[in-house]
């Protein structure tokens, strides 16, 4: 089976790898993102997926636009793919491209189809606060992941989960889950159905902010933003009119106790240290307060450190807040 791969970030090459290695399958293509400007040096980055093709001599092609770029389609057709499969690619595919290979077009999405179709599935799960999430394989059509599903596998969500650990997971399931859906293809094992569009929901694009955090937020719900936003666009928090990056938090127990006011009376936002000096919490919600455990931070143009170390020099008074 001769199959074109389009795809871009790391989350896409454990897929490729496993297509590489899986017999009868031959990979006779790459298309991926243009090498992207990286790092304190501004110096072009080559896509992982790139990196992966490049490592097992497969052709690579980088259009900014695959639907500007008739040549990279005519390329890619004179290539007779039997399957194109895709997965965070990272652009829209037009019709052209939708039917070039006999057997279409197969998406890994990352999410528990027809629910958080969209550029962020990941991300919007934890953000919302959900217990279970997985990957669906499903066959690409001109609407924004409403193609015909194929295979799905359910992953869980703790909630010591960032979207950075889910990714990885889901990088892994989704790869597993698309070899067996090509295998169930060919034998017939898998049928394609449709989706139930009244149970959509959306996984809208991050944007920068979205990171700002609202300390009259339940401490939970404070949590599931600042494990979702990672690694980008990340959280912050005004203190002292600087911007304080919220790295990772914990959830405290209804038990959690603080020397000093009771936590009813400690304004929203506010900083308070544990009487041992090893914990960092921050008073979040406004008639029904709770804690919230501060774990890791970032100043401004520092170096990430725990929190506890980076309040201890920071003299905290009753005044100061987070805002």
């Amino acid at each position: 089976m001769r199959i074109i791969y389009l795809g871009t970030p790391q989350f896409a090459v454990p897929t490729l790898k496993k297509l590489i290695d899986e017999p009868g399958v031959d990979v006779v293509a790459c298309i991926t993102q243009p090498d992207r400007p990286s790092g304190r040096g501004n110096k072009l980055l080559a896509p992982p997926v790139k990196q992966t093709a490049i490592e097992h001599g497969i052709p690579v092609m980088q259009p900014e636009k695959l639907a500007r770029s008739p040549e990279i389609v005519e390329a890619m057709r004179n290539l007779k793919p039997d399957l194109i499969v895709m997965v965070a690619f990272g652009q829209i595919l037009k019709k052209e491209v939708l039917n070039l290979a006999p057997m279409g077009v197969i998406n890994v999405h990352g999410s528990l189809l027809p629910k958080l179709r969209g550029a962020a599935p990941i991300n919007w799960a934890i953000i919302n606060g959900d217990t279970v999430t997985g990957v669906t394989t499903m066959y690409t059509e001109a609407g924004v992941d409403t193609g015909p599903m194929l295979l799905k596998a359910e992953i869980p969500i703790d909630k010591e989960m960032s979207s950075i650990d889910l990714t990885e997971i889901m990088s892994h399931v989704g790869a597993d889950l698309l070899i067996a859906t090509i295998r169930g293809i060919q034998d017939g094992s898998v049928k394609p159905e449709r989706q139930d569009d009244s149970k959509a929901t959306l996984a809208p694009i991050l944007t920068k902010q979205m990171g700002k955090l609202d300390f009259a937020l339940s401490a939970e719900r404070l949590h599931d933003l600042i494990r979702g936003l990672k690694p980008w666009p990340a959280t912050t928090a005004k203190f002292r009119d600087s911007d304080l990056k919220i790295i990772e938090t914990r959830l405290c127990p209804p038990s959690t106790q603080v020397p000093g006011r009771s936590l009813q009376d400690r304004p929203t936002g506010s900083l308070a240290i544990s009487s041992d000096g090893q914990h960092l919490y921050v008073v979040c919600g406004e008639s029904d307060k709770n804690y919230l455990e501060l774990t890791v931070v970032q100043p401004p143009n520092k170096n990430r450190m725990k929190a506890s170390d980076w309040a201890r020099g920071q003299n905290l008074s009753d005044q100061d807040v987070l805002q």
